[in-house]
């Protein structure tokens, strides 16, 4: 008896997107919509980022004990207007993974947050010098182990002094020992986050082949930045 022929080229179907549910469908659908219903898709979306920076703000407070009301709710302004902007410009980046309220929410968590580190260093000066080596020691630890140690810190600050470019020094010493927040430092060096973040990359690259060299590593040196 003859077998039948077996077919061994089987189609793949791509794996179908995932479904948005019927309110992030309609938000998308009126904001890329015309005339009244986008004008009125906006104005909610608005209302919905500016109660998510109100939020942030509130949270944040207690922080910043020198703003007044007024003050807060200008900042929550001003991070909704921005996060409505680049909500509006990454439309197309929205892939359902959540829902679409819960996407933008964010966008107004990020703007309010940046916006209130900006305000707390308004009247602080950004040190790009060491203000303190303790990001890299260990409390409480033996006699052998903090000879070891004093010799680690030595190396580490011969290395930042003389390995890296001025500049990668000053953005590592800002951001990593000194606590300066990212977007702060942008501004007062007039440069952007990405740019930023590279410079701090090539710096610990740097640093991480040169303790290697010397058979040492120190893990709070070399953590990325999230």
């Amino acid at each position: 008896m003859q077998r039948p022929k077996t077919d061994l080229s089987v189609a793949v179907e791509p794996q179908p997107r995932s479904l948005l549910d019927e309110e992030s469908r309609a938000w998308l659908r009126d904001l890329r919509s015309d005339g009244g219903t986008r004008e009125e898709a906006i104005a909610r979306l608005h209302a919905l980022l500016l109660r998510a920076s109100r939020f942030e703000c509130a949270r944040r407070r207690a922080t910043l004990p020198h703003l007044r009301g007024n003050d807060l709710d200008d900042l929550a302004n001003q991070a909704a207007d921005d996060a409505l902007v680049s909500v509006l410009a990454r439309l197309e980046d929205f892939r359902g993974d959540s829902r679409f309220t819960t996407w933008v929410y964010k966008f107004a968590l990020l703007e309010a947050a940046a916006k209130l580190r900006k305000r707390s260093w308004q009247a602080r000066e950004a040190p790009l010098e060491p203000e303190t080596w303790g990001l890299f020691t260990s409390p409480g630890i033996q006699p052998d182990d903090e000879v070891k140690q004093s010799e680690l810190l030595t190396t580490i600050q011969q290395a930042i002094a003389h390995l890296l470019t001025p500049h990668q020094r000053s953005v590592l010493v800002a951001l990593a020992l000194n606590g300066v927040p990212i977007d702060v430092l942008a501004e007062r060096l007039s440069t952007n986050r990405g740019a930023l973040y590279k410079t701090l990359h090539d710096a610990r690259r740097k640093l991480r082949k040169h303790l290697m060299e010397q058979g040492l590593s120190v893990d709070a040196l070399l953590r990325e930045e999230t």
